[in-house]
């Protein structure tokens, strides 16, 4: 789908620019109270942890703390892998000048290779100069980033009934310094994950860095894969250190052209931390991302064999499909925990 962008898209364009986090617009100090009233709605089915990437909300228009909270909550989940915006506001972190929502067209345009108009070259420009000063700002913040702030939020999710088992801010990259790497970790343990997940550099420097790093912490680092996945794709990071893990991608290694997704699943589990979901046609078939069942991705044979091997790696859902006109993120995001209960009886 041409006119979709990927996460992988999205957080590339975005960390080319500013090599920084993409911090919410909304400036968030405390999660209401009534967020702590709501209900209970574990998705932990048949022992299999179901949870959900933050990032599927993107094109909601509130990525404040307190509105993910009420997404997460709304779509009956208790269990998340989240994106930095989130975290970082309600810690204060310094605001981004730009509005990312209004640059993607350009961004879409420049990973087509399209060419920019002499307006769209000088938005452009004038966006360079001001992430220059704005990732001088949030290096000088991360320096500095009150931890404490981090574990509020962490209990105020927990509070809530949600269980924050991974933490991806931009932190992590090859553009990103020592200190912001220890930051992001020391984050990520005060709010209460068990590892942090990022797309896997393809440098084994790095991810021998980013092991060593995760191990003083007693975290995790997952890697995330996309069409480049396949069965030895990790293989040396996870000969590096034992902090180094998987956050395997089952919808794009079947787009890759990995024919064995339940067996490398198998081969692996004691080395993933973490799973995403999502429904993509076999690359032969065009690679589509489609609503789940759609497509080609075995996400209820891979369910069912988390249940009966009893895996304990959450399966995440990763809403990256087109939202139906009438939908919303929310209630697609429903749909697929739907489809997982199904699936797991």
């Amino acid at each position: 789908m041409k006119n979709k962008t990927s996460r992988r898209q999205f957080i590339g364009m975005a960390s080319t620019l500013i090599g920084g986090t993409m911090i919410a617009s909304h400036e968030s100090h405390g999660i209401p109270n009534f967020i702590n009233n709501l209900g209970k709605s574990g998705s932990t089915i048949k022992g299999v942890k179901l949870g959900v990437i933050t990032y599927s909300f993107r094109d909601l228009p509130d990525q404040s703390a307190e509105a993910t909270l009420d997404y997460i909550r709304q779509c009956g989940i208790s269990n998340i892998e989240l994106m930095g915006g989130p975290a970082e506001s309600f810690a204060g972190a310094p605001k981004n000048p730009v509005d990312f929502r209004t640059m993607l067209p350009i961004w879409r345009k420049r990973q087509q290779k399209e060419e920019l108009t002499d307006e769209e070259k000088k938005t452009m420009a004038d966006v360079e100069v001001k992430n220059k000063a704005y990732r001088e700002e949030i290096a000088a913040w991360r320096q500095k980033a009150p931890m404490a702030k981090f574990e509020t939020f962490g209990k105020m999710y927990k509070k809530a009934d949600i269980d924050i088992y991974a933490f991806k801010p931009d932190a992590f990259g090859m553009q990103n310094s020592d200190a912001d790497i220890d930051y992001g970790l020391r984050a990520a343990k005060a709010l209460g994950a068990s590892h942090i997940t990022l797309e896997h550099p393809s440098n084994d420097a790095h991810t021998l860095k980013l092991g060593k790093a995760a191990e003083k912490y007693g975290m995790k680092v997952g890697y995330h894969g996309h069409e480049q996945q396949t069965p030895t794709f990790w293989d040396t990071a996870l000969t590096q250190s034992s902090a180094n893990s998987l956050n395997l991608d089952i919808g794009h290694f079947v787009a890759a052209g990995n024919t064995n997704p339940l067996d490398f699943i198998k081969l692996k589990h004691d080395r993933i931390m973490s799973m995403h979901m999502k429904d993509r046609k076999t690359k032969t078939n065009g690679g589509d991302n489609l609503p789940w069942g759609s497509a080609d991705t075995p996400l209820a044979n891979a369910l069912r064999l988390m249940r009966d091997n009893k895996y304990t790696f959450p399966a995440t859902i990763e809403l990256e499909y087109k939202v139906p006109d009438g939908s919303s993120p929310i209630e697609e995001v429903k749909k697929c925990l739907e489809f997982c209960k199904t699936a797991l009886g």
